[in-house]
């Protein structure tokens, strides 16, 4: 075993892929009071705002540094379906991003909702919504990846949605509260080292 030194303003991480390579069983949605709204073409300052409220917690910071353009690529393209969840008040609460651009898969690319829902059964139905959508596509894969900075509980949770770990990478980048794209208050359950050095 060998311990591996990480630089006080770089992360890392475990990155675990799991997948569906059969449609799952029609289970019913077990209902919410929140609703999925379809973004065709998300204006990009609205879809990075929602991008940084729910996944600010997770250090979700990928979409935030990209240019416009390539973000814009990304978001707008026909094979890509981006939605936003939505509370009673209208309110965007969550967020869903769907990716088919590879034949016969479809990645759950994004999925999260703000951290005060945690716990209430939306991420059930969520992740219910997510895989109907996704099937629908015809595909014989659906997939997605989580990290050890995410919510503790997103592994067991997607194992329990059906899906199956196949592959574990590791994954280091620049901390993105360095750099000041997110807060150095950030995700506090994430030590952040950089004010050390």
């Amino acid at each position: 075993m060998a311990l591996i030194p990480v630089a006080g303003d770089t992360l890392a991480t475990i990155v675990t892929t799991l997948e569906m390579r059969t449609r799952p069983p029609l289970r019913p949605s077990p209902g919410s009071r929140l609703r999925l709204v379809r973004w065709d073409k998300p204006a990009l300052d609205k879809y990075r705002a929602l991008f940084r409220r729910i996944g600010g917690p997770w250090l979700w910071f990928s979409r935030l540094v990209m240019a416009d353009d390539a973000l814009s690529a990304i978001v707008h393209d026909p094979g890509i379906m981006v939605y936003a969840v939505l509370d009673p008040a209208g309110i965007e609460v969550g967020m869903l991003e769907l990716d088919s651009r590879q034949a016969g898969a479809c990645e759950i690319s994004y999925f999260g909702l703000i951290p005060e829902l945690a716990g209430q059964g939306h991420g059930r139905w969520l992740m219910t919504e997510a895989c109907a959508r996704a099937w629908a596509k015809g595909v014989t894969r659906v997939w997605l990846h989580t990290c050890t900075l995410d919510h503790p509980s997103a592994l067991g949770f997607y194992r329990a949605q059906g899906f199956v770990a196949v592959k574990r990478t590791i994954e280091t980048f620049p901390d993105p509260r360095a750099s000041g794209v997110l807060p150095s208050e950030t995700a506090p359950q994430i030590p952040y080292l950089a004010k050390l050095g």
